[in-house]
């Protein structure tokens, strides 16, 4: 889940959804925040085994990708489209029968689409670099602070990764680099990753409920919303190169990597088999 977070394209969520704990995730989150004594301990649980792995993957995770993503954005934005496209099918295929429940629902999946794609195509750093945040100020505190609530909100939903998100608002990078560097003890980037971190903590809370109850309400309608987040982010991995420190062209059929594609879907069909083993 950490590995999925912390790249754009697919986001834990969607791992989680895909290994069948997605609805136990959800509830664990819920039940630490609101539930009984019991409840939270059984949560609180499942969610350390949980956090102990998705820490051990972000730190991997942050302490390589800084050195390889922008110099091979295009090669990971090719896997990363393999993530997605197919992680769609197996989503449709696992909840079957709720998208057969309500199949007049699928106008949420074209909602979440143009919703990602049109937070793309108005991205205001579309085309430029990513921000700084070296010269923190209210205004921009305020900025960090909302990302992460956004982020994480996106990072627990199966669909648009977070990391897509903070891409599109021309974060990733700078958030990315600032993790790092408190991992190499360069505490000069701690106003930026505490402020995201309250964002996180805050997003979580005002989220996970919310999920919880569409999901057990309005499970047709909420899947195929997320089907269209997820389609939709295939165009936010497009514009992705344009919100580089060093802007580049969108990804197009010249530069598509079809061996990283291909790795991208092995991948996602691994996972699905892995779920697969730990049912039998």
């Amino acid at each position: 889940m950490a590995l999925a977070d912390s790249v754009p394209g697919v986001s834990g969520g969607t791992i989680a959804f895909l290994l069948g704990f997605y609805d136990q995730f959800i509830g664990s989150i819920d039940d630490l925040l609101r539930g009984s004594l019991e409840k939270k301990k059984q949560a609180l649980v499942f969610l350390l085994k949980l956090g102990i792995g998705w820490a051990c993957g972000m730190v991997m995770a942050v302490l390589v990708l800084t050195s390889v993503f922008e110099s091979n954005i295009y090669a990971i934005s090719s896997m990363f489209i393999g993530f997605i496209l197919f992680a769609v099918p197996i989503v449709v295929k696992e909840e079957k029968e709720a998208l057969q429940e309500k199949p007049g629902a699928a106008l949420f999946a074209l909602i979440g689409a143009a919703v990602v794609c049109a937070i793309t195509y108005f991205n205001p750093v579309s085309g430029g670099s990513s921000m700084d945040l070296e010269q923190m100020d209210l205004q921009l505190g305020v900025y960090v602070f909302l990302a992460g609530a956004i982020a994480i909100s996106a990072m627990v939903l199966p669909g648009i990764s977070g990391s897509t998100l903070l891409l599109i608002m021309g974060l990733y990078l700078p958030v990315i680099t600032a993790i790092k560097d408190i991992l190499h003890f360069d505490f000069g980037a701690f106003p930026t990753v505490f402020l995201f971190g309250c964002g996180i903590l805050a997003g979580i809370f005002s989220v996970v409920k919310l999920i919880r109850k569409a999901l057990e309400r309005f499970r047709p309608q909420t899947i195929y919303l997320i089907i269209g987040l997820m389609a939709g982010s295939i165009y936010a991995v497009i514009k992705g190169p344009e919100t580089l420190d060093t802007p580049q062209e969108a990804l197009s059929m010249g530069t598509f990597n079809i061996l990283f594609f291909v790795i991208g879907g092995a991948v996602i069909l691994g996972l699905q088999k892995l779920k697969d083993v730990r049912e039998t």
